[in-house]
């Protein structure tokens, strides 16, 4: 209709300009009463054509105003009549207006002015106005699931205001039929007893087959209920395979399976315990059992006794509560050391580095290893970048000796000699977060790992040789051991013996915690070969600075739920100081684990110890750390010490509370 006006009025100027031409000719060549005549006959027109316009103009208007208002009436009907619900919200997420279907699916209630997130708790109109997010994927509203598509729309009377337009498609049935396929879905269960050969070695022979049975009809008893497909594969090794939906189910209990098995008595000595390793989430059965294969192993790698559930790239862990008991062989010690003697000679260098501020068990074994690869006629260099201060005697009575000239380099000294046919080997770490460089790792081609903390999920892979016991007291004693089968006859130099001594010595808290007879074996091979107690006795006096300091620390412990939690002052910027704080303060009758926090830089380091009873590796694994279940630590960043106090607290409550259930 604008159009036709924009027209006429168009035409109208023509015809207007026409009349005035032939008036000035009029004017020009005839009389003087013509003349009048025609002025007077064009003010007419004029007048006429000025009403005339005047007229069609409002006619226009009211056309174009009554046809508006019938546009914003059907508008507003469609809306009101759309098949499937639709509301406007304001940019607080209030709700403005709605239809009927919307009103429907609410039951009728009166909502106007009420907030979307009384009745919608995962959406975010927040999202939706930044453009970060237009729809969200079954949405539960009463009992119904729907998508919602979000639009949003400048508001006419202020282009600041934003207006949201949510449009809910019904998608319960698509849910439902997602859902029925995904607890359908099949999973991969593999189960290990861990200490199968261990617990028939305490029972009597005549009743070893009871045992076996007993431990048989459980797991098969176990599989029945999760109605899964059952497989022996080995002696000690069952395959399962079930939907989804039992997981779900043993992962609210906890997998209580582990418990069953090791309430299993038949006149054993030790408990029978389960390693168990599920894959689900995989698109494929074959994937799922490549997940639960690497599930198994990282339950292997930290002690037994617990199940690791790996949902793709996301691992969950169950159990591993139990004190670990020593159930290696030197059957192991002896093939691994045989293989990497193999390695060792293919190499063109031999790099040995350790974890973030090396303590004495880092320097040891990285020791033990220089003077076994030397005795085998290669070329040992030993990475230095990050050495813990409490070790600086040790160190410097060692790089006095002659055959240590050169032994220890920069990391950037090692990534500039590194070759195809370099062998990098890793002692007392295995995890990318605490190697001490990890970019020599990751230009190594060929690597090596000797560790004994239980496995954690940022594990290094694609390692050539993987020796992970955290069944032994430290990796010094795995040194010691190995090194006996490296050579024919193994021979250290006295302040090599006392450096591998010293590191059993620390981690053992002088042979009290996690000391097994091969711990034993290990310190008396060494004493034989020159080490020196009271040499390593020294190793570890403090100063009366120290001293006091340490005390200080311990002054300012408080008791939580039985557990004794201090913080450094600010002046004591020491993470050893901590570590010898936390192991002083077990001293303390009642005590059954401790944390100690120290600040440094711009982060927190804490350090864990227990009796056993306390498991503090669990609790600082919440918290991104790791260890044993007796010693172990964790590294915060970016937090205050009270933010890290309050994490440590919530910590400890969840793994109490878990304990209840």
């Amino acid at each position: 209709m604008d159009k036709k006006y924009n027209n006429f009025v168009s035409t109208n100027k023509i015809y207007m300009i026409v009349i005035a031409f032939l008036t000035i000719l009029l004017l020009y060549y005839s009389s003087f009463y013509i003349k009048i005549l025609s002025v007077i006959i064009y003010i007419s027109l004029v007048v006429y054509n000025y009403k005339i316009s005047k007229s069609k103009r409002h006619e226009w208007k009211k056309f174009i105003e009554n046809f508006s208002f019938k546009l914003d009436n059907a508008t507003r009907n469609s809306l009101i009549k759309l098949p499937f619900p639709l509301t406007i919200l304001d940019n607080r997420g209030e709700i403005l207006w709605y239809n009927q279907k919307f009103s429907s699916i609410m039951k009728n209630e009166d909502i106007l002015g009420a907030n979307i997130n009384n009745f919608i708790k995962k959406f975010s109109v927040r999202q939706i106005l930044e453009k970060r997010k237009s729809i969200f994927r079954f949405i539960q509203l009463n009992d119904k699931y729907y998508d919602i598509y979000g639009n949003v729309i400048d508001s006419s009377e202020n282009k600041d205001e934003k207006i949201v337009i949510l449009y809910f498609y019904d998608a319960t049935e698509l849910f439902k039929t997602q859902s029925y396929i995904n607890k359908n879905k099949y999973d991969v269960m593999l189960i290990e007893v861990d200490n199968f050969d261990d617990v028939l070695k305490t029972v009597e022979e005549g009743k070893r087959p009871l045992i076996i049975a007993e431990i048989e009809r459980s797991i098969n008893a176990y599989s029945q209920k999760l109605k899964a497909m059952f497989r022996k594969y080995d002696v000690n090794k069952y395959v399962l395979c079930t939907q989804d939906k039992y997981i779900k189910e043993e992962m609210k209990k906890k997998f209580d399976i582990l418990d069953t098995i090791r309430k299993i008595d038949m006149g054993n000595k030790l408990e029978v315990t389960l390693s168990i390793g599920v894959g689900r989430g995989a698109e494929t059965p074959m994937e799922n059992e490549k997940y639960a294969s690497s599930a198994k192993e990282l339950a292997l790698g930290r002690g037994g006794d617990q199940a690791v559930v790996k949902n793709k790239e996301k691992l969950l862990f169950y159990g591993g509560k139990t004190k670990e008991v020593e159930k290696r062989t030197k059957v192991r010690a002896r093939v691994i050391s045989r293989v990497l003697v193999d390695l060792i000679n293919e190499s063109s260098k031999i790099f040995v580095m350790g974890h973030i501020n090396a303590d004495i068990d880092c320097l040891g074994s990285a020791v033990g290893l220089h003077r076994t690869v030397k005795s085998l006629g290669k070329q040992c260099y030993i990475i230095g970048d990050s050495i813990n201060s409490s070790i600086n005697i040790i160190l410097d009575k060692i790089k006095q000796e002659e055959d240590y000239n050169g032994v220890f380099i920069s990391s950037n000294d090692c990534i500039d000699n590194l070759d195809v046919n370099s062998l990098l080997i890793l002692v007392d770490v295995h995890n990318k977060g605490n190697v001490s460089n990890i970019d020599v790792v990751k230009n190594s081609k060929r690597i090596v790992i000797i560790d004994h903390h239980r496995k954690s999920t940022d594990f290094i892979e694609g390692s050539l040789l993987n020796y992970i016991e955290p069944y032994a007291s430290s990796t010094s004693e795995l040194v010691t051991e190995m090194l006996q089968y490296m050579t024919e006859n193994p021979v250290l130099k006295p302040i090599e013996a006392e450096a591998l001594l010293a590191g059993i010595c620390v981690d053992t808290k002088n042979f009290v915690f996690k000391t097994g007879v091969r711990t034993f074996e290990a310190a008396s091979f060494l004493r034989r070969l020159g080490a020196d107690t009271i040499n390593v006795k020294k190793f570890f006096t403090d100063n009366l600075d120290m001293y006091l300091k340490r005390a200080e620390i311990i002054k300012s412990a408080e008791v939580y739920e039985g557990i004794a939690i201090a913080v450094c002052p600010n002046n004591i910027e020491d993470i050893v100081l901590s570590a010898q704080a936390a192991d002083e303060l077990l001293n303390i009758t009642g005590i059954q684990a401790s944390f100690v926090f120290v600040r440094i830089k711009d982060e927190i380091y804490i350090s864990g110890r227990s009796l056993g009873d306390v498991n503090v590796q669990l609790i600082l694994e919440t918290l991104g750390g790791g260890g044993h279940m007796t010693m172990a630590g964790a590294k915060l960043k970016s937090i205050t010490i009270d933010e890290a106090l309050q994490e440590l607290k919530n910590a400890i409550k969840k793994y109490i509370r878990e304990g209840e259930e």
